[in-house]
This record gives C-alpha cells, sequence and structure tokens, in this order.
C-alpha cells in the first residue's frame, strides 16, 4: 500500500493541469475573488509559489523516511521543476494562456522553499509526526 502515498502527489498534480487548462479570460474571472480577500494580490504569480511548494510537500510525504536525506531533496526540487515545465507547455496550447520563464522560475522556488524549511529541526520534527 506504499502506492497510497502518491495519491496526494497526483491529486494535487492533477488540479495543477486543470487550473491550467482554464484559458486566460476564465482565469482572470477569479481573480476578483481571491482580491476580495487578499487586496494586495494583483495576479496569479503568488499561486506559483504556494502551488509547487504544497507540490514539494506531496512528494515529501510520497517518499516518506527516504525524503529525509539531501538526495530526495533534491529529487523532489527537480520533479517540481519538470512537473512545472510541462505544465508551462500544457498552457501554451491553452486559449489566452503562454509559456512563461518565470513561472516556472517561481515553480521551482516554490518547491526549494519547501525543501529548506523542512530540514529546520524544529519543522522537521513537526513534519515527522505528520507525515
Amino acid at each position: 500500500m506504499k502506492w497510497l502515498r502518491w495519491l496526494p502527489s497526483i491529486l494535487w498534480m492533477a488540479l495543477i493541469f486543470y487550473l491550467s487548462s482554464r484559458t486566460g479570460d476564465e482565469i482572470n474571472t477569479i481573480l476578483p475573488f481571491f482580491q476580495k480577500y487578499l487586496p494586495f494580490i494583483q495576479d496569479f504569480n503568488w499561486g506559483h509559489f504556494v502551488s509547487y511548494f504544497v507540490l514539494a510537500m506531496t512528494f515529501d510525504f510520497a517518499f516518506n523516511q527516504k525524503s529525509f536525506q539531501w538526495r530526495y531533496k533534491l529529487i523532489i526540487v527537480l520533479l517540481c521543476t519538470l512537473y512545472g515545465a510541462t505544465d508551462e507547455i500544457h498552457q501554451f496550447y491553452v486559449g489566452g494562456r503562454m509559456m512563461d520563464w518565470y513561472d516556472l522560475r517561481n515553480d521551482c522556488i516554490g518547491a526549494t522553499l519547501w525543501v529548506l524549511l523542512i530540514k529546520i529541526p524544529y519543522f522537521q520534527q513537526a513534519w515527522k509526526k505528520l507525515s
């Protein structure tokens, strides 16, 4: 049943894929909802940080105890970056969307932030208890 640990990653990637499938007009209709509660948000660039931070977290969960090794932390960032690249290619074919290297950079930064945060002893201990 070790494969069940990968279910959160698969579901989160499906959500990213779904949101990336929305056209530019559809995405622009969602933005005012977020701005109502978070008025400082001007665009969805923050979404890349958050989405790939969470994706890295789900990969960390999937790797279980192995994920405490630096080698697996690097693999997590690489997997997130590769998925981010495929996501940008996917967006190229969606109306009103485009490939953006800055989005890919933000995806990588979000994943890296998780990896660095979880190496801090306090957070690492809490994560061990949760996962």
